[in-house]
């Protein structure tokens, strides 16, 4: 199927390809995300949103101790619209996950679980992670693949998940999801010969940094050099200097497992996490679009125009940096 969405660089309307894929267990055929692809690509950039989702089987509802506070806590509350937005107006590809991040955590590994929250615990014959590896680290905090706790506010779920159910999550969501990511990343990397992927969240307000008078708003996170082009990082970095806009770069945010499977520098795959403060586009309830919303998504618009220019620089088109700068 497609939609229709208007090109803001000749006012036109253009129709954007849109694929849904992956099912979401416990909504019949509920799609798991969408991708949306304008008729041409005129940048390099594919901007992902993992933690928006907010299609809740009731059954899932009914197991949790707190739906409200959890979706609240849970979800990148409404940071997809940024995403639709920013995708209008730079003509990025966009992959927006349905799936709710209290269903499943797209952004974690498969084995980065908490097997106690399981009926029957690990299963037998599971491999265990590598000696060293991180996996699990977060499961034992709570926020693993399927997140069991919320800091502050105790257990998430009444009960334990029961192991075909979380295969079935496993299956419909995660691994449908970064098949259709690496997949789109793929095609765009062949056309213009590098791909950078946004990978777009948000988070609650920051404090200010010591000796700092204002907390960042934006925070960028790559890796610490693993999954970006380090001249892809020091221009967005550079580009929200020079407007006044206070950012960060790793900390406290680095990226997670998105960014680890999918950030192939030297295959000319770029991959950028981008924290957004949440106090800049919701509420004061940090609940509901605020006015903030349309600058915030045209402050990303712009820094996606930039990173998608150097993007296709490096990947040996130059046409986009004049028009960019």
């Amino acid at each position: 199927m497609s939609v229709i969405s208007r090109s803001s660089g000749a006012g036109s309307v253009a129709v954007r390809a849109c694929v849904s894929g992956g099912r979401i267990p416990g909504l019949g055929e509920a799609p798991a995300f969408t991708l949306t692809t304008p008729p041409r690509m005129s940048l390099p950039v594919l901007v992902a949103v993992p933690h928006a989702g907010r299609s809740y089987p009731d059954s899932t509802l009914a197991r949790m101790r707190d739906p409200s506070l959890a979706q609240l806590r849970l979800e990148d509350r409404h940071v997809d619209r940024l995403g639709v937005a920013l995708a209008r107006e730079t003509g990025a590809a966009l992959l927006i996950a349905h799936a709710p991040r209290a269903l499943l955590d797209i952004n974690r590994a498969e084995d980065d679980m908490d097997w106690d929250m399981v009926q029957g615990g690990r299963p037998f014959g599971l491999p265990s992670s590598a000696p060293g590896a991180c996996s699990n680290a977060r499961a034992r905090s709570g926020l693993g693949l399927v997140p069991r706790r919320l800091p502050g506010s105790g257990e998430i779920w009444r009960g334990r998940l029961a192991p075909d159910e979380l295969a079935a999550r496993i299956d419909g969501i995660h691994r449908a999801y970064h098949a259709a990511l690496a997949a789109a990343l793929t095609q765009i990397c062949n056309e213009w010969g590098a791909a950078l992927l946004i990978d777009l969240h948000s988070m609650p307000p920051l404090r200010p940094p010591e000796g700092e008078a204002r907390a960042p708003v934006f925070v960028l996170g790559d890796r610490f050099g693993a999954s970006c082009h380090n001249g892809l990082t020091s221009r967005a970095l550079t580009h929200l200097e020079r407007r006044d806009i206070p950012a960060a770069h790793n900390r406290p945010y680095a990226g997670g497992y998105v960014l680890d499977r999918h950030g192939k520098p030297l295959a000319g795959i770029h991959a950028m996490q981008i924290e957004v403060c949440r106090a800049t586009y919701l509420d004061r309830h940090m609940s509901e679009p605020g006015p903030g919303l349309p600058g915030v998504a045209a402050t990303l618009a712009g820094l996606v125009r930039e990173l998608g220019a150097e993007t296709a620089l490096l990947g040996g088109h130059d046409g986009l940096r004049q028009a960019a700068e």
